[in-house]
């Protein structure tokens, strides 16, 4: 089995990439800053290591020994200052990057999005040959494209690294469809120019077979899409959503023109605009395949709020 150390492993993602790996037996070593997050990883069985992500040397030392580095850490709030997306998401995978070097690990798996991609146009029937846009006004899509950019340039004979890039994740416990539904309750979600466009999504535990996918069978330099590979109307599956975290709330309608003065980049592309990704890389390269169904992942939403009380 192997010893794995994770960036981000106290995150939504994070956490069921650390219980899948220790599900298959490996021992897991995981990069966090506070108290809450130590007991977190704690619980799940990993041993949580303290240190500052953007600050190496509070941590490297621990990564030694390890036969993968899987970078989830970023700044996920897309309302955050570019010097934040900076330092979290930019000199933050820089550093793990170093640490994992340092180390002389051989295997660097990236938590990448398709928003690396994003800078005005939707992302229609696109594959990996895409360009990355770190030219894009949207500081988050920008640090997501240098970020990614340092990752596989990063790639060498005896460093391999690999990006996977899921698109819109969810599940029990998603931070993105939780704080859309808590808009959507206070009355702050509308349905941008009437929200029917076909977008990808992924379920998490998807994206952490694409991640695990990554690291075992994974070409080094490359990205890769993951996604449920079943595409969604966006109101529609939202509407589902809303449905079982009991949103009553009327939504109302904006329109493209409304909201390009009113909406800002990312979230007017992010929900404004269809986002249809090829996977057949994925599914060439990897062998990637969901292993939780649509139906299967609502199920699973639903008895985690039943659960929950929400």
């Amino acid at each position: 089995m192997a010893q794995a150390f994770v960036t981000g492993g106290s995150g939504f993602i994070g956490q069921v990439l650390v219980r899948r790996l220790l599900d298959e037996g490996h021992s897991v070593r995981v990069l966090v800053r506070s108290e809450a997050s130590a007991a977190r990883v704690a619980a799940l069985g990993a041993v949580p290591v303290r240190g500052e992500l953007t600050d190496p040397a509070t941590w490297r030392d621990r990564v030694t020994g390890s036969d993968v580095v899987f970078h989830l850490a970023a700044e996920t709030d897309v309302a955050a200052d570019r010097e934040r997306h900076e330092l979290v998401s930019v000199r933050g995978t820089q550093a793990a990057v170093d640490a994992s070097r340092f180390a002389r690990v051989p295997w660097f798996v990236h938590c990448g999005s398709e928003a690396a991609l994003l800078a005005g146009d939707p992302l229609v029937d696109i594959d990996e040959t895409a360009p990355l846009r770190p030219d894009s006004e949207a500081a988050y899509c920008a640090v997501k494209a240098v970020a990614e950019k340092i990752v596989l340039d990063a790639n060498a004979p005896d460093f391999a690294t690999v990006s996977i890039r899921p698109r819109f994740v969810w599940g029990p416990g998603s931070i993105l469809i939780e704080g859309l539904v808590a808009a959507a309750k206070a009355g702050q979600f509308a349905w941008i120019d009437g929200g029917r466009h076909t977008t990808d999504v992924t379920f998490v535990d998807n994206a952490v077979e694409g991640l695990m996918l990554g690291w075992q069978r994974g070409r080094p330099g490359q990205a890769y899409f993951i996604t449920d590979r079943r595409r969604v109307t966006l109101r529609e599956f939202m509407e589902t959503l809303f449905a079982i975290y009991g949103v009553d709330a009327p939504i109302p309608d904006l329109d493209a023109e409304t909201a390009d003065r009113e909406v800002p980049v990312p979230v007017r592309w992010f929900l404004g605009q269809p986002c249809i990704l090829r996977t057949d890389k994925a599914a060439a390269e990897l062998g990637y395949e969901p292993i939780v169904p649509h139906a299967a992942g609502l199920d699973a939403v639903r008895d985690s709020v039943a659960l929950s009380g929400v």
